[in-house]
């Protein structure tokens, strides 16, 4: 059909985009507009960022290299170490001169540089590249050319297909340089080489798929090979399906074993999450207090911010607070829990009544040890679903500063502190008139905030001792939480989840280094 300008093809045409244009894929309109919001995550200096054998693997040229002069006894992995990928594309050029490789996507570390989960396969030969393997597991699922949809039960289903497998290595330029593509959207993934569609797979496997692992590349097992990758490039994708992510951002470790445990209880939430809402809550842990993922947040529907605080909190620090800012405005909701309320009055206050309406605010909040009591919970909230009131002694911060007018902040947890808590020596943190002057106060603990801008705050002021996460109902407000910030809803009876005596232990922080004792200071000696 040929269409003229002032046609009546045309104006249909016109109006049939206007109509599409909100459906269309970002990605799409990008890649026809020419832009290319992607982020490098390869230097092209050197291996960092990255972690493997490194008498395999090298930088070269502004190329990274995995090489073999010898045959390999067992399969080895680089692995991409700053993040992990749920829905995505990435795109790198590629080299392969003999033997076999692959880029591992969502996939399980085993440790020691061994890999388990999907692959986007490559080869030197003549029928793997472009294919879909497990490895560990199913080995080929998708062969090349097949487009194929997996039911919950693992049963293969081939659709029509997407070309021969002979026409398809026609594209692939053997011993030179080739593009790949990978494009995981869900449970639908697809790989290109040189723009071409190489295979399409829809996992409905329910005990097999997965949608978020690392990313990591392979030297196969086998006779002497070398494989090549640079221009690496990803760009996280949006969740569909009424899917959410949420990000856990662990501060450092600051404090005797037990307390302040950040890593571990992050490591925790995204456990219990995990099991009881599966696909629907995609999560990410980044430890040491901000991610050296250049692409962190990008797909981020909410962030959690547990660490230390005060002009310490890593969201103060260089242009983060900007940064969030700006993904709060998009709507992302924003949970902090203990110290990581605290932000400095000038710098972080006002972003923090914007994100979650209220903050630790020093000389008028007051952050003593106490155990709860007569507290009390929000009626028909969400975030109580499944809560009964609990008594816990940990470091409750109270009387923090909110937004006005504070009715527009919903109190979820409260209780009244003892009066000795209003006892203290007025300091920064200890104590003020006001706090002294309102003794049998009750005080909010936990709080909710749900932004003109759609998108959602929730501020907490335990959870300084690690173990109080064995509490069913505390960690149930915190995980249910977690849940309505990401814009989920949360179930009737709140998150349920269980965790041992082994879940409270085996990520805890190292114990510090004991202290050395200073020697006294020599008499000098007399002269006789």
């Amino acid at each position: 059909m040929t269409f003229r300008p002032g046609s009546q093809n045309t104006l249909t045409v016109l109006l049939l985009l206007i109509i599409a244009l909100p459906f269309l894929d970002t990605a799409v309109l990008n890649s026809a507009s020419g832009q290319d919001d992607s982020i490098a995550i390869f230097d092209g200096k050197s291996l960092e960022g990255w972690e493997g054998d490194h008498e395999l693997w090298r930088v070269s040229n502004g190329v990274l290299v995995g090489e073999t002069t010898t045959p390999l006894e067992k399969t080895t992995y680089l692995i991409w170490r700053q993040g992990t990928v749920d829905d995505f594309e990435l795109t790198l050029s590629y080299r392969i001169t003999g033997g076999n490789s692959g880029i591992q996507y969502r996939s399980q570390d085993l440790g020691g540089f061994r890999v388990t989960g999907y692959q986007a396969d490559m080869e030197s030969g003549k029928n793997f590249s472009g294919i879909l393997y497990e490895q560990g597991g199913r080995g080929i699922v998708t062969k090349r050319g097949e487009k194929v949809t997996l039911d919950t039960a693992g049963v293969k289903k081939q659709d029509s297909l997407v070309g021969t497998s002979q026409d398809l290595q026609s594209v692939i330029k053997s011993g030179e340089w080739n593009q790949y593509r990978i494009v995981a959207r869900g449970n639908h993934l697809q790989h290109f080489i040189n723009g071409t569609l190489m295979s399409v797979t829809t996992d409905n496997d329910k005990s097999k798929q997965s949608f978020s692992g690392i990313l990591a590349f392979q030297l196969h097992a086998g006779q002497p090979m070398k494989v090549e990758f640079k221009d690496i490039r990803l760009k996280r994708l949006r969740l569909p399906d009424g899917r959410k992510k949420l990000i856990l951002l662990a501060g450092r470790a600051s404090h005797a074993q037990g307390a302040h445990e950040f890593r571990a209880g992050c490591l925790l939430f995204q456990k219990c999450l995990e099991k009881s809402i599966g696909e629907k809550l995609v999560t990410a842990v980044y430890t040491d207090g901000w991610p050296e993922d250049p692409t962190a947040f990008d797909n981020a529907d909410a962030i959690l911010l547990f660490s230390d605080g005060g002009k310490g909190h890593p969201v103060i620090q260089s242009n983060r607070l900007a940064q969030i800012d700006a993904l709060a405005k998009r709507g992302v909701g924003v949970a902090c829990l203990h110290y990581g309320v605290e932000v400095p009055k000038e710098k972080g206050g006002p972003e923090f009544l914007n994100w979650i309406g209220g903050f630790f605010e020093t000389d008028w909040s007051v952050n003593p040890h106490w155990t709860l009591v007569k507290t009390e919970l929000a009626h028909n909230h969400p975030i109580c679903s499944g809560v009964k009131p609990f008594e816990i002694n940990d470091e409750w911060y109270y009387h923090m500063r909110f937004r006005e007018p504070n009715n527009e902040v919903i109190k979820i947890l409260t209780a009244i502190p003892p009066d000795s808590t209003r006892e203290r020596p007025d300091g920064p943190h200890s104590n003020n008139p006001t706090v002294r002057s309102q003794k049998g106060s009750r005080e909010v603990l936990a709080w909710a905030y749900e932004r003109p801008d759609g998108g959602r705050g929730f501020g907490c002021t335990g959870g300084h001792f690690h173990e109080n996460w064995a509490n069913n109902d505390f960690r149930t407000l915190i995980l249910n939480a977690l849940v309505w910030t990401s814009g989920l809803d949360v179930p009737k009876k709140g998150i349920s989840s269980q965790v041992s005596d082994i879940d409270l232990t085996k990520d805890l922080d190292p114990p510090p280094p004991p202290r050395k004792k200073k020697r006294p200071p020599r008499r000098p000696v007399s002269s006789p």
